[in-house]
């Protein structure tokens, strides 16, 4: 990483999902699910077509970090680290949670 892509925010991450998805990638990365360079060019590229698609730098926040999630959805599902059933199973399963818990409310996953 350098300074140039990551966002500066002076009170670090803006949310809590953010600094929980960069850790999730580095602890991806450390145990050989795929290597930095494959971690940049995946991220990169999404970078790329979101500033594309907004027509505008990205703010360094949830727009950075959305693209962050895309880059780490599409590099667990070409390198298979969850299966495609599991995979659409949890999705199913935090879509079900979040849109039967009331606004301003956490929401958790079922187990």
């Amino acid at each position: 990483m350098n300074d140039i892509m990551m966002p500066h925010l002076p009170d670090g991450f803006a949310e809590p999902w953010q600094a929980q998805i960069f850790a999730v990638t580095v602890a991806l990365n450390e145990a050989g699910f795929f290597s930095w360079q494959e971690w940049a060019d995946v991220f990169s590229a999404q970078l790329a077509d979101s500033k594309q698609k907004l027509a505008r730098d990205l703010d360094g926040s949830d727009d950075y970090f959305a693209c962050w999630e895309n880059a780490l959805k599409l590099l667990i599902k070409s390198k298979d680290i969850v299966a495609e059933t599991v995979w659409d199973d949890a999705m199913e399963k935090w879509r079900a949670a979040y849109t039967q818990t009331p606004h301003g409310q956490p929401v958790y996953f079922p187990e």
